[in-house]
């Protein structure tokens, strides 16, 4: 089942006018909270997003890349305390997959928005502008944010011969 999941997920950026069930919400949020991390540090917390309003200022949080939140039926912060551990990018970054492969499994899709190292506009990072939206403390960074819904588009997974195998080695490079 898991080849069959990550073999169908594509990045949707079209979502459908339908609300995200709590009891899929709960879902997603447990498999974020059950995701690796190193050392069982977990520098991680998520804020989740289904407000209207909120979900708009969101997709105006950098000129490009983050638009389709606005259509999103939820989005999920991943945001972390770079003190607590030293690989919070790495364990966020895992956090945010397992959200999305979650997603998937329960009929939903997603696509993520990176907020770290993009900007806003001029010298206001993306990180920044998120965190005066939702009133993050300044302790805390923002790596990313995962629209999640229901597809409003269609697409096919990658074919098998599109993946890039040259890019894999045996033994050494």
């Amino acid at each position: 089942m898991f080849l069959k999941l990550i073999r169908d997920r594509r990045s949707i950026r079209q979502f459908k006018d339908k609300p995200v069930e709590k009891e899929k919400i709960d879902l997603l949020i447990e498999a974020g909270l059950r995701s690796p991390s190193s050392r069982s540090l977990n520098p991680w917390e998520f804020i989740v997003i289904a407000d209207r309003q909120k979900l708009d200022a969101l997709s105006n949080s950098k000129p490009h890349g983050a638009g389709f939140l606005k259509n999103a039926a939820l989005g999920i912060v991943i945001i972390a305390d770079p003190e607590k551990c030293d690989v919070w990018i790495e364990d966020s970054s895992i956090a945010s997959t397992y959200i999305q492969l979650a997603a998937k499994s329960m009929g939903l899709d997603s696509c993520w928005v990176q907020i770290r190292k993009r900007f806003y506009k001029d010298e206001i990072s993306a990180e920044t502008r998120v965190a005066e939206i939702l009133n993050i403390p300044g302790k805390y960074r923002v790596e990313s944010i995962i629209a999640i819904g229901y597809a409003n588009e269609t697409k096919t997974g990658h074919k098998k011969d599109s993946l890039l195998y040259d890019k894999v080695h045996y033994e050494q490079y």
